[in-house]
């Protein structure tokens, strides 16, 4: 059973390192803040900000759960919230990258 969960915590440690990688090389390449968009100028756009926002969204919700109130604190029940979900999507994001990787590799 131990075995099971570290193997389930190193997927989603993978899965928060390529989005954490992912978020700040978008970032860096386009000169502009990560988000969570469908928008887009054209369809093939459209498709490459859902794309990013699939890789980089466990790093984003992260972000989104450490943003203050109006009073200046942090509401404690949507760091929860957007930890539990953050890592959740890490979960499939680093199933995603690990399964492709075994898949090429081997």
């Amino acid at each position: 059973m131990a075995r099971e969960l570290l193997l389930a915590a190193f997927i989603m440690g993978v899965g928060i390192c390529i989005s954490g990688a992912a978020t700040h090389l978008y970032q860096w390449l386009t000169r502009q803040r990560a988000m969570l968009r469908m928008d887009g100028s054209t369809y093939l756009a459209s498709m490459g900000h859902v794309a990013i926002s699939f890789v980089c969204g466990p790093y984003i919700m992260l972000q989104v759960g450490w943003r203050h109130e109006e009073d200046g604190t942090i509401s404690m029940t949507s760091v929860l919230i957007s930890a539990l979900v953050a890592f959740g999507w890490a979960f499939i994001t680093g199933l995603l990258f690990m399964g492709a990787y075994v898949a090429l590799r081997f």
